[in-house]
């Protein structure tokens, strides 16, 4: 790693863990810069997994009295679901031929784009348009198939959450937040040791930038009262735009 590709990855290490402290999105961000700087692309994916994990658990850690009401039997379950569905989406990213993976990365960069930008919204709208509400088998189900996507691709899983929760009837979107958080940590803990143990992580590059992301994080909780939010959800999609026409570019 030269000292231009390590001053790449922390300039975007650090940029991640700030727009991810304050609006997500932060996977725009690792996953180009690692494969700008040559590590292969399914390599690349792993590692940004890594990267943006250490997240995960400061979030879940920060909701710990939303969890708390929540029955240990739900958290046990959907844990376990979130589980399974982290170690099958890594496995399939494992299994995917690079060229394959190669190809489809411009679009579930595109995919993870559209997800942030109307996420929110779609959020708001199912809430108040829901109607009748999915029985428990539409959320456990619907749980696994959004798992197996975390651990596939990281882009776009805090709002494919969010939404699952709200449309299958939990109407507490604090709760709904804290069930997004930990479920999030746990499948984003178990495909990391998947790739881990598959010898998929540049561990150079990632260790590097998990201390950078982690300082990142840091500063932008400490600024994110000062920023508009529609500021930072505004870099965040354009940075989303951009990175899948360039992808898409490169072929």
């Amino acid at each position: 790693m030269s000292p231009a590709d390590a001053l790449l990855l922390a300039g975007a290490a650090f940029a991640a863990g700030v727009l991810n402290a304050i609006a997500g999105g932060g996977s725009f961000l690792t996953f180009p810069a690692l494969v700008f700087t040559g590590v292969p692309p399914i390599i690349a994916n792993a590692t940004s997994a890594l990267t943006v994990s250490p997240g995960y658990l400061g979030s879940t850690l920060g909701m710990r009295e939303e969890l708390a009401r929540v029955a240990p039997q739900r958290l046990r379950a959907e844990a376990s679901i979130a589980a399974a569905g982290g170690v099958v989406g890594a496995l399939l990213l494992l299994i995917t031929p690079a060229s394959a993976f190669r190809a489809i990365v411009p679009w579930l960069l595109l995919f993870a784009t559209v997800v942030f930008m109307a996420g929110p919204r779609c959020v708001r709208w199912l809430a108040q348009h829901r109607g009748g509400t999915p029985g428990r088998g539409a959320r456990i189900w619907g749980l696994l198939a959004v798992s197996v996507y975390g651990g596939y691709f990281n882009g776009g899983l805090g709002i494919l959450l969010m939404a699952l929760y709200t449309v299958t009837g939990e109407s507490r979107i604090h709760t709904a937040n804290a069930l997004k958080n930990l479920n999030s940590l746990v499948l984003s803990l178990l495909s990391v040791v998947t790739f881990a143990l598959a010898g998929a992580i540049a561990w150079g590059p990632a260790l590097l930038m998990m201390v950078v992301a982690t300082a990142g994080g840091f500063v932008g909780a400490r600024g994110a009262r000062r920023l508009p939010a529609s500021a930072v959800r505004a870099v965040v999609i354009g940075t989303g735009v951009v990175m899948s026409a360039v992808f898409f570019w490169r072929g």
